[in-house]
């Protein structure tokens, strides 16, 4: 495979050579020796090895870069462009702003390949063509982007990114878990000015008055600023928790053992039958990553409404309302109770609201009660935590509504004893069955638990799910002994989640498009074609 230049330079230094992949799969987690390269877009790619056993992994940004010797030549090509900059020209993208800069660095710059480093020579700069190439990458990073921070934010695998201060950045990848970076900041004053034009780029200026600021950055990304050293003793730092423009695949996550084929068919099972499934768990469990996960598993031809505090939630849908709340400023505040209960009026298939806390999840009960499946995230441990916090303050739901609610997923951070390593799992899916009066109880049943010795899903077994025999069986209007004939169902599914899995179908939309290929001409049909070639997702 040939490589962009900048990369062949760094692959030419390099003792071992990198295994290139074009998508990662979870499975690679597992692996002990690791030393991969993907490619985030035309310009960045990244190499992820691990020095020494004992030693974080390192994750590399490859990118033009203007070599040290020459840095001056950015100051000289700016003063020029600053020449012929126009006044009061405003840019509705940063693609638009970076085909400008590239516009004024080709008006100053001459390509002379004869030349060793730079000169400058009747009012033009005068460089090669690979330190022109670094040169525009450097200038339209630094403005029309976040710089240093781009390749990060631009990779799709990272989960959040922090920058402790001075020194290098680290991140947690989705798939190899912490890393640490080759960028990092070395002195006070250039970090305070970065994370100072951070905090101006998310409409939230930081200060010394006022250090510590929560906001948005232009992708959606949530970030948490710390600034100065009179709070934060190794100098200002920043967490980024990214928002992923195209989520984890219910392959993947079957690939990397969060869920298994059988518990995803399941969840598909309820899903294409308009249950109410929500996912819980403690902070950083992995819940978001699930739920966006399993919602292809809805019909495709549905009408769904997300509603979210901050925009992360996915939806591959055509018929997707987004609404996300506002904190005031210049109009009136809307909260997710505001935008739920205006939800009930769009006439949606589904409700998934990003994640229920608080006086929101009596209207959610409410529109469960009146036919409107949802979906959410909730934090809580286990389904008992979950009642507790359901009908405790300040939520207060009443016990004899909480059956409204079909199922629930406990998703936790958990340490595997086989890898040793940090992995999310579903721990459990539980049904909820019904409110018992004479205990004043709930009473639900684990269909689904992970066995950590083994790590493995098990199954009940046939004849252990409520809602698969006493709900969607009854819908699909099989009844007596016919309604053991659901779990055929369930297992078709999950041999038709297997086949992609082994097809290394990853990509969220072709995924998506599986599914839709199965929801059209049938489960068996789908995977029939897919087992004799067919590539039913192209």
């Amino acid at each position: 495979m040939s490589f962009p230049p900048h990369v062949e330079r760094y692959l030419a230094q390099l003792d071992s050579k990198p295994e290139y992949f074009e998508t990662l799969s979870l499975d690679l987690k597992r692996r002990r020796d690791v030393n991969i390269m993907y490619r985030v877009d035309d310009i960045f790619y990244i190499h992820i090895y691990r020095p020494a056993p004992d030693e974080m992994l390192r994750y590399i940004v490859v990118r033009p870069e203007v070599p040290s010797a020459n840095l001056d030549v950015i100051d000289v090509v700016e003063e020029m462009m600053a020449k012929h900059i126009e006044a009061d020209l405003k840019f509705s993208s940063p693609e638009e702003l970076a085909k400008y800069l590239e516009s004024l660095i080709d008006k100053v710059v001459e390509v002379d390949n004869g030349v060793e480093g730079y000169k400058v020579s009747k009012g033009k700069v005068k460089m090669r063509r690979e330190l022109l190439d670094a040169v525009k990458h450097m200038i339209v990073m630094e403005h029309a982007y976040l710089g240093v921070l781009e390749p990060l934010l631009r990779d799709p695998y990272i989960e959040d990114i922090t920058c402790p201060g001075l020194g290098p950045i680290v991140l947690v990848h989705k798939v190899f878990g912490a890393c640490k970076t080759n960028i990092e900041f070395h002195d006070i004053e250039s970090l305070d000015r970065f994370i100072a034009r951070l905090a101006e780029r998310s409409k939230r200026p930081v200060s010394l008055r006022k250090p510590i600021v929560d906001a948005s950055l232009p992708d959606g990304s949530r970030i948490n600023i710390v600034y100065s050293t009179e709070v934060s003793l190794k100098g200002s730092n920043f967490t980024i928790r990214k928002f992923s423009k195209v989520p984890l695949s219910i392959t993947q996550l079957i690939s990397g053992g969060n869920v298994s084929p059988l518990s995803a068919a399941y969840l598909w099972m309820l899903l294409d039958n308009s249950m109410s499934v929500w996912v819980c768990g403690e902070t950083a469990s992995g819940k978001t990553t699930l739920l966006n996960a399993i919602i292809p598993f809805i019909r495709y031809d549905l009408k769904i409404v997300t509603i979210e505090d901050t925009p992360e939630l996915f939806v591959p849908h055509d018929n997707w309302v987004r609404e996300v709340t506002r904190e005031g400023g210049e109009g009136e505040r809307i909260t997710l109770f505001d935008l739920l209960r205006a939800a009930l009026r769009q006439r949606p298939n589904y409700i998934i609201v990003g994640e229920i806390r608080g006086a929101e999840a009596y209207v959610a009960f409410q529109a469960m009660q009146t036919g409107h499946p949802v979906m959410a995230t909730f934090h809580a441990g286990s389904v008992e935590k979950l009642i507790q916090r359901l009908t405790g303050d300040p939520i207060n739901i009443p016990k004899t509504f909480v059956d409204s609610l079909n199922a629930v997923v406990i998703n936790s951070a958990v340490r595997v004893p086989k890898t040793r390593s940090l992995e999310r799992r579903a721990l459990s899916i539980n049904e909820i069955v019904g409110y018992d009066a004479s205990s004043d109880s709930i009473s639900y049943v684990a269909v689904f638990e992970w066995d950590p010795v083994e790590d493995q899903h098990i199954f009940r077994g046939v004849g252990m799910s409520y809602l698969l025999e006493a709900k969607i069986a009854e819908m699909k209007g099989l009844t007596g002994r016919d309604v053991r004939k659901i779990y055929d169902e369930l297992f078709v599914r999950a041999h038709f989640l297997e086949a992609l899995v082994k097809l290394r179908v990853f990509n969220y939309f072709d995924v998506f498009k599986a599914l839709k290929y199965a929801q059209n001409y049938g489960v068996e049909t789908a995977l029939d074609r897919l087992m004799s070639g067919e590539q039913i997702w192209r």
